[in-house]
């Protein structure tokens, strides 16, 4: 039986429906609570995955209480506010209790077909530059929004995975290791699934790239660094390894330096090759004045494109197993019955809300009607902004550290009135 409480599946559709309708529209079965629905069937799982990071931050999050049968019945539950951000963007914020505790949950239901609403990657300028989400949404112009992708919190502050912004184009990314992302396709629809970024060197069609920007290259790989990445940071792309490491610097396509020192704390000119062992073999072998062509390529070229560590449900299966460890949490979803992105934020950390297990979260994306979701940061990054009736954008979440902490990048949501 689900979690999610009666009260608000009753509410839901009318609280997410589009301010045009007058009537709302009826629930689609999958919505309705499992006691209402004929034969209920719990929803089908995935075989446990391999452990991931919860959270950027690496906070060990509290356990839960195993629950009896006869506790996962519906939470009490109410519903405090809910406001519309812009046509077709609506902010709903609740309180519920279960056997669990308390939990605090805010949802942003965008209608991703309106007219004038643009969902995009965004973050504070360079790569490995951070800063709030507030930050982050008011460089974009953005009247609502979530924090992204994990992130080197402890280190250069670049995101993990991909982003892709729809003006600036490809940020950071990498071949393989953290590529679960969200997206949209160039003909407006939205995406939940596996993206890999792909560099090749004209001239040396054999060698692999392995990253773009990424706090660290991978172990014997080769690594691409921009003028996006923001001011170099030295041996800390290469995780503190000095010995088997090497530089390469390009201008206007040619190599102009060949080193095995790593700069620092400079901008670059042009684009710079970074390689670990056999990677750093590889760049040793390009002269000086050699031509050295790089293309890199997101696949599928998405518009715009972000990363999170799990799929939450794809196609309908739960594809989470932790129902243990909790945090505050983000995830967003695609509802594609009815053209709606879910934006999650789940508070915790805090006696007002204790936050959420995977698989408490994945239950809830479900119930809101998610067809696929994905896990986003989480812990203290969890943090939501809109446009209150007021017009001003503000804090709707409660961040675990009681001040917005400083992220990577943020799903960032635009609205520009056509006509």
């Amino acid at each position: 039986m689900r979690t999610f409480p009666s009260l608000v599946l009753a509410c839901l559709p009318v609280l997410i429906a589009p301010a045009a309708l007058a009537v709302p529209p009826a629930p689609r079965p999958a919505q309705l609570p499992a006691e209402l629905r004929a034969d209920p069937q719990p929803a089908p799982r995935a075989r446990a995955t391999q452990d991931v990071p919860q959270t950027s931050d690496g906070v060990q999050g509290a356990i839960a209480r195993p629950r009896r049968v006869s506790e996962r019945g519906p939470a009490d539950v109410s519903v405090r506010k809910h406001w519309q951000v812009a046509p077709g963007i609506t902010a709903t914020t609740w309180s519920q209790s279960d056997a669990r505790g308390p939990v605090r949950a805010h949802l942003l239901s965008v209608d991703w077909t309106r007219p004038g609403i643009s969902v995009d990657y965004a973050n504070n300028g360079p790569v490995n530059k951070t800063g709030t989400v507030r930050k982050i949404l008011s460089r974009d112009g953005a009247i609502a929004g979530v924090n992204g992708d994990f992130f080197d919190i402890g280190d250069t502050g670049a995101p993990l995975g991909i982003g892709r912004d729809r003006q600036r184009g490809l940020l950071h990314g990498r071949l393989s290791g953290w590529n679960s992302a969200f997206s949209f396709t160039r003909s407006g629809v939205p995406q939940i699934g596996q993206l890999e970024v792909v560099t090749t060197i004209k001239q040396r069609p054999g060698v692999t790239i392995t990253n773009v920007n990424s706090p660290s290259v991978a172990i014997g790989g080769i690594g691409v660094y921009s003028r996006a990445w923001g001011k170099t940071s030295g041996y800390r792309v290469v995780d503190g390894q000095t010995r088997d490491v090497r530089m390469v610097l390009l201008r206007k396509g040619k190599v102009v330096r060949n080193r095995t020192k790593l700069p620092t704390g400079t901008r670059l000119k042009g684009r710079m090759l970074v390689g670990r062992g056999p990677g750093a073999d590889t760049l040793r072998r390009m002269k000086k004045g050699a031509r050295i062509s790089l293309v890199s390529r997101l696949a599928g070229a998405p518009a715009m494109a972000i990363t999170g560590n799990q799929f939450l449900i794809d196609d309908g299966v739960i594809k989470v197993v932790d129902d243990r460890e909790l945090h505050p949490r983000t995830a967003i979803g695609i509802d594609r019955d009815t053209h709606r992105l879910l934006l999650l934020v789940i508070d915790g950390r805090q006696s007002a809300s204790r936050g959420y297990t995977m698989v408490e979260l994945a239950d809830l994306m479900m119930d809101l009607g998610a067809d696929e979701a994905l896990n986003l940061d989480g812990g203290g990054s969890s943090t939501m902004l809109a446009r209150r009736p007021n017009g001003k954008v503000k804090l709707v979440s409660s961040p675990s550290d009681g001040i917005e902490r400083k992220v990577a990048d943020a799903v960032s949501i635009t609205y520009r009135p056509q006509g």
